[in-house]
């Protein structure tokens, strides 16, 4: 293999890391967000339930 298709082939290794580490942070930020509309629902249903027990 040459200098150039080495670089090259770094350079592409490089740019797929980098889209795998973005998507990476995507879903985890998709699944924080998703937890979180899940706790707020629980949330609301509890305190509901709790004014509907007074």
């Amino acid at each position: 293999m040459t200098s150039y298709e080495y670089d090259l082939a770094v350079t592409r290794l490089t740019e797929l890391r980098a889209e795998a580490d973005a998507a990476g942070r995507l879903r985890r930020l998709q699944a924080a967000r998703r937890w979180a509309r899940r706790a707020e629902y629980a949330n609301r249903r509890a305190a509901r339930a709790s004014a509907a027990v007074r």
